[in-house]
């Protein structure tokens, strides 16, 4: 990615570029007439490049003094990278990166920096170890992404907070798609009053989840009623405050649909409090499919999003840019579906 950010002007010295200025993927593709991707397969060794192009490319490589990324300039390392590393949810992260980073045999580095509350995190660490690619699992600010660009260090974001400009690489996951169906399958069992915790009004995938919620109601031919939507932190503690609150309304909702699965606990916990039964007397739905959720009692039904597979996915995407080679697409969006257990039946007649 970085490495194709900056030409590397070429001196008049014997044709030899500024050792102090690399020369890019991205100049020796203009000098040679050809594509990023082209001269990535003749650097790489990779097929599909007639013989007379491998030859004009070869011979400005070595002319220009390209040096491949990732070689002696960057560590065999992937460093993944969390604003905190607390539950369940970084598990399925980190199993994921590991399968990739196991199976290109490259090093994992794991990271920690800490809340935004906290001081403005130091990648000075990260920079001077010369990662060959950085996963962070967080908004990465632009400061932060001129830092890793300027250091030549490619990067991916994991499950982006907020909106990203278009240039910068990130893996997702259907959150609005996933809201909706949530939603659209506890107003097929027949609840009207379906009521939803979402997390921060300022994080990217809480707002799309909520988006997705609204749109099942509307498509339901159901209002959607102010008094049924509360805003949480995605924790069990603050999804139960937040269900204690809807539970103690004059006419409570029949059912909630959680931002989170710890909101979904959270809301198990409240009716327990209020005498009321999962799912005869409410039913409940959350969104992770984290694996603990399916052994509670009863069973949560929730929304599959596919941690694994997605952070699977960052790390060949993080590797492809860490080998200086463009990606097929620099923003990826993987399927959620809807797990239904036990914590969901029709409401009460």
């Amino acid at each position: 990615m970085a490495d194709y950010a900056t030409d590397g002007p070429v001196d008049d010295n014997g044709g030899k570029g500024d050792p102090s200025r690399p020369v890019t993927i991205a100049y020796i593709a203009e000098s040679a007439g050809v594509s990023v991707p082209t001269v990535s397969k003749v650097i790489n060794g990779k097929s599909g490049v007639s013989a007379d192009t491998r030859a004009r490319v070869e011979e400005l490589v070595n002319r220009y003094g390209y040096r491949k990324p990732g070689g002696a300039n960057r560590n065999n390392v992937v460093e993944l990278v969390f604003r905190e590393l607390k539950d369940m949810w970084a598990v399925e992260i980190i199993r994921g990166v590991e399968r990739v980073a196991r199976r290109h045999r490259v090093g994992l580095m794991v990271s920690e920096f800490g809340l935004h509350d906290t001081p403005e995190p130091n990648w000075d660490d990260t920079v001077s170890r010369r990662p060959n690619c950085v996963l962070s699992v967080a908004q990465l600010s632009e400061a932060e992404r001129e830092q890793l660009k300027a250091k030549g260090i490619p990067f991916v974001v994991f499950d982006p907070t907020t909106e990203l400009p278009d240039d910068v690489p990130f893996v997702g996951a259907t959150n609005w798609s996933g809201g909706r169906a949530a939603t659209r399958h506890l107003a097929e069992l027949g609840h009207r009053r379906v009521a939803m915790i979402s997390g921060p009004q300022d994080v990217l995938c809480c707002t799309a989840r909520l988006d997705g919620y609204r749109s099942a109601m509307q498509a339901a031919g159901l209002p959607v009623d102010p008094e049924l939507v509360a805003h949480a932190p995605l924790t069990r503690e603050d999804g139960c405050a937040a269900a204690r609150t809807l539970l103690a309304l004059p006419e409570r909702p029949t059912a909630i649909f959680a931002a989170n699965d710890l909101q979904a606990l959270g809301v198990y916990q409240a009716a327990r409090e209020a005498g009321l039964r999962i799912p005869d007397d409410l039913s409940v739905v959350g969104f992770d499919d984290l694996p603990v959720v399916a052994w509670v009692d009863p069973p949560l039904t929730t929304v599959h999003q596919p941690l694994t597979e997605m952070a699977v996915a960052a790390t060949e995407l993080a590797l492809t840019l860490g080998r200086g080679e463009e990606a097929p697409q620099v923003g990826l969006e993987i399927a959620t579906t809807l797990t239904v257990r036990d914590s969901t039946a029709p409401p009460k007649s």
